[in-house]
């Protein structure tokens, strides 16, 4: 039976669809004849009892370029649609926060995916230390001394925000590094909030590795390998992708973290895994989908719309 979905994403025109994964979810949502209506978030409109959207009716192909064509805008009642995938980038800011309440007043009526209270309480560098024993050392602050201790027990440390994403503003400190106190300081004139250090994994060099999850199960993996001179992995910035197998210990933390977002109502999630170590828990608009299909793994897309139908009884 055909759905009417909403996606809640960033602008369509300037997606790369060769890697997008939302994208992905809108071929698959087409290819079973489901409708689709895209929005941005500034375009949400709340009234107690009503949220709207003011977005397009839209028809989804698989061209660089030439991948989608419009209706002209409209406002629509998001309770009026089966679904709604909230698949906006980061920054996880207070603009993030506000969607994810304001869909709150549609949920579960409307399904939104992944579930907006789950995500909201799900901050990725926060949700991961849910998990301890599996992560590496960490430590979440803005105090300086704070700092300098852990980086005098750890040596080799990361520094990076605890809300970006891609990749941004990311820096390795070797333990002899003299501009230690100096990013530190630009850090604390730059965010308001805490920023998170995490000891240093060499591990890295051979990739950091995301694992996507659906519905609490293992669905596919990708290897992400930082280019040269570069300790981040992201593919936004550089990172090469390559064809991934799952490793004992990585199954034993999927194992032990699929049920408690299966709980939660978070279907589609990706992790990221460096040396055996997790590093996040991705659940707002996470990647992967395209490159782990292109190198001959599972169709994500294609399993994510099976949860979701699952979810509303239409399989």
């Amino acid at each position: 039976m055909a759905l009417k979905v909403a996606v809640q994403m960033d602008p369509l025109e300037g997606i790369d669809i060769r890697g997008d994964s939302t994208f992905a979810l809108m071929l698959e949502a087409q290819r079973r004849g489901h409708a689709l209506f895209a929005y941005e978030p500034k375009d949400l409109s709340f009234t107690p009892g009503r949220l709207a959207a003011r977005g397009r009716c839209i028809l989804v192909r698989d061209v660089p370029g030439d991948h989608f064509t419009a209706r002209e805008p409209e406002v629509m009642d998001l309770s009026s649609f089966d679904v709604v995938l909230m698949r906006q980038d980061p920054p996880f800011d207070m603009a993030y926060i506000t969607a994810t309440h304001l869909l709150e007043h549609i949920h579960p009526e409307t399904l939104v995916v992944n579930d907006p209270r789950a995500v909201r309480n799900a901050p990725e560098k926060l949700f991961v230390l849910e998990f301890a024993d599996l992560t590496p050392p960490t430590l979440i602050t803005r105090d300086l001394e704070a700092l300098m201790a852990f980086r005098e027990e750890h040596g080799d440390i990361i520094l990076k925000p605890l809300y970006g994403n891609g990749g941004a503003g990311i820096f390795r400190l070797a333990s002899d590094d003299a501009n230690f106190l100096a990013l530190v300081e630009l850090f604390q004139q730059t965010f308001r909030e805490p920023f998170i250090a995490q000891k240093y994994l060499p591990a890295v060099r051979e990739g950091d590795k995301r694992i996507i999850l659906v519905d609490g199960e293992v669905a596919g993996a990708i290897n992400r390998v930082p280019r040269p001179g570069d300790v981040r992995s992201n593919m936004h910035v550089g990172g090469r992708p390559e064809p991934a197998e799952l490793t004992e210990r990585e199954r034993e933390i999927c194992a032990r973290i699929g049920p408690v977002l299966k709980k939660r109502g978070l279907i589609f999630v990706g992790i990221d895994v460096i040396g055996g170590w997790l590093t996040e828990i991705n659940v707002t608009s996470p990647t992967g989908i395209r490159e782990v299909k292109r190198f001959g793994g599972p169709d994500i897309a294609a399993l994510v719309w099976d949860a979701i139908e699952a979810r509303l009884g239409r399989r």
